[in-house]
């Protein structure tokens, strides 16, 4: 019984060093080692910022105490992302993507972070070395006169991205803290490389005989002078040699996954960690909007 006493009393002080940690509502109530708070009436806020966000983006690979909503940030998974892009006569696709993981966010290097006092929306600009795609892919349409509709695997790898991530907010009250509700974000990117496989880019049609030669395709791009561009191979070769082609024929499916991937993220965390800890002279909700806005459910 003496064990057993000792058992339920170690566990009840952990209970409540957590509760003091987190608060009955499940958030921090005393500022963590990993933030640095910064004043936005100062003149060093955005250099302070940059570094602040840089020390979140950093503790996120080793995972947030009390955070168990975030199970894992690199690699990070999606169950699905369904796109339908024809932003030109060249491009008109249909991509679905499931069992989704993506790596390289753990590499996070923000270059700027800006938080607009009108209404605490953000501008961040970050880059990623490196990131990697992985999943099923479902894909019908065409870029250029390439005819696709096949299932299968895909591996996306885009090298040394520059994303700019325009991120809109409300604030609200809890437990006399003031919150980020991330509502929206858009981002924007740049690239230096993207390389990539589609398996099974025809549905098992691997030599597009009947249609290729009329397409005039390889005529028009000269991209493979000893080789017919009739293959599953062949075009996947095609797509890697002419990788910016192939970046702004999936600009959306890039975009839409890391805006999932982002969204999500901040939602949780900003839910978790008071933005008074972010920026220490932040004003309440009443302050910023003139009355009271109700808690995000």
């Amino acid at each position: 019984m003496g064990v057993l006493l000792e058992q339920i009393v170690l566990l009840l002080l952990v209970a409540f060093g957590i509760w003091m940690v987190r608060g009955d509502d499940g958030f921090l109530t005393e500022p963590p080692d990993y933030i640095k708070e910064c004043r936005i009436a100062d003149k060093d806020f955005v250099n302070c910022s940059t570094h602040s966000i840089q020390q979140l983006f950093d503790k996120l690979n080793d995972g947030i105490p009390g955070l168990t909503s975030i199970k894992s940030f690199d690699p990070f998974y999606l169950n699905r992302i369904r796109i339908s892009q024809g932003n030109s006569n060249a491009i008109n696709l249909k991509v679905e993507l499931s069992n989704i993981k993506i790596v390289g966010f753990g590499h996070t290097h923000v270059l700027e972070s800006q938080v607009f006092k009108k209404d605490y929306s953000w501008k961040t600009t970050f880059t990623l070395p490196e990131m990697k795609l992985q999943g099923d892919y479902s894909l019908f349409g065409r870029i250029l006169l390439i005819p696709l509709n096949g299932k299968g695997q895909v591996f996306l790898d885009a090298q040394n991205m520059t994303v700019t991530m325009h991120t809109k907010t409300r604030l609200y009250s809890k437990g006399g803290f003031t919150f980020y509700n991330v509502t929206s974000l858009h981002v924007d990117f740049k690239m230096d490389g993207l390389k990539s496989y589609f398996s099974n880019l025809f549905n098992g049609n691997k030599q597009l005989g009947e249609y290729m030669p009329r397409s005039g395709l390889l005529h028009t791009f000269n991209a493979f002078p000893n080789q017919s561009l009739t293959s599953e191979d062949s075009t996947n070769k095609f797509f890697n040699d002419n990788w910016r082609m192939l970046a702004d024929a999936l600009y959306t499916v890039i975009t839409q996954t890391i805006e999932d991937i982002l969204l999500d993220v901040l939602k949780k965390i900003f839910h978790f960690i008071p933005a008074n800890y972010f920026v220490s002279d932040i004003p309440t909700p009443e302050q910023l909007y003139g009355k009271a806005r109700p808690k995000p459910k």
